[in-house]
């Protein structure tokens, strides 16, 4: 049976930037894009016009940021999706590559940030599960300087965004993937877990501030309800603006009251 063809809407390089700009990014802007090609409809181009758009609607004056994790850089006794055998947990722990910026693919954020990661200039920050990459020219200000202890905290891109008043970009995504959320878990009770992944020296464990998106879908609505968020369609995908001191602001007084971690410490 012949595969239908797309219903679309067909998307290029410049209505994506022409929704992007109607929306409300503004040239010369820091933006933090949380994206999925695929709710964009029909792209022209695939993910390098996607991204093209984006940095066509911030011009050169612009920087763009995206998540870019690598969270399979971790200890195999808690992988599920899938598991792997008991018995593979030593080797793997003793011969898995530490994280290098230059080539370590992301995983698990889609192919925008994963295309955004390879772009010609892009600059990428040191934290080996939760690193973000940058182009434009604010991109050595936003990534340097991450502590490969602070996931998204203090100590990571997503102050530097929230000080330099960036704004976030849901292309698509849920406010399940608004990582600006998890800034706020470094500012109230939380409990800290050892976090394994290979390091320069070989297997490391590192304290670091236990983080979890659990109810973030509820935070993002509370928060759209309360705050003032720019919303529009940017192809055929939801597409949402708001700043990161905002969403920050809102997760540090939401979390405590509807999502206490604190008996955990």
């Amino acid at each position: 049976m012949p595969t239908p063809p797309p219903t679309g809407p067909l998307v290029t390089r410049d209505s994506l930037a022409s929704d992007l700009r109607a929306l409300g990014v503004e040239p010369g802007e820091i933006l933090l894009a949380h994206s999925s090609l695929s709710a964009l409809g029909w792209v022209c181009g695939g993910a390098v016009a996607a991204v093209q758009g984006l940095l066509d609607a911030l011009g050169p004056d612009g920087t763009l940021v995206v998540p870019t994790q690598s969270g399979d850089l971790s200890d195999p006794s808690h992988w599920g999706n899938p598991p792997v055998p008991r018995a593979w947990w030593d080797t793997i722990r003793a011969t898995m590559p530490a994280y290098d910026p230059l080539v370590t693919p992301s995983r698990g954020v889609g192919v925008i940030p994963e295309t955004v990661r390879a772009w010609p200039g892009a600059l990428r920050s040191a934290h080996p599960q939760t690193s973000f990459a940058a182009l434009g020219p604010r991109a050595a200000e936003v990534t340097e300087g991450h502590a490969r202890d602070c996931r998204l905290g203090e100590r990571s891109p997503l102050a530097r965004l929230e000080a330099l008043g960036a704004r976030v970009l849901l292309l698509g995504a849920g406010y399940d993937t608004c990582t600006s959320f998890h800034l706020a878990e470094y500012r109230i009770p939380a409990p800290r877990v050892g976090s394994g992944r290979p390091g320069p020296g070989g297997w490391e464990v590192v304290s670091e501030v236990s983080i979890d998106s659990d109810r973030f879908d509820e935070l993002g609505h509370d928060f759209e309800r309360d705050r003032p968020v720019v919303r529009a369609k940017v192809g055929a995908s939801d597409a949402r603006l708001f700043p990161v001191a905002d969403a920050v602001a809102y997760a540090e007084r939401w979390l405590p009251v509807h999502r206490s971690r604190a008996q955990e410490v």
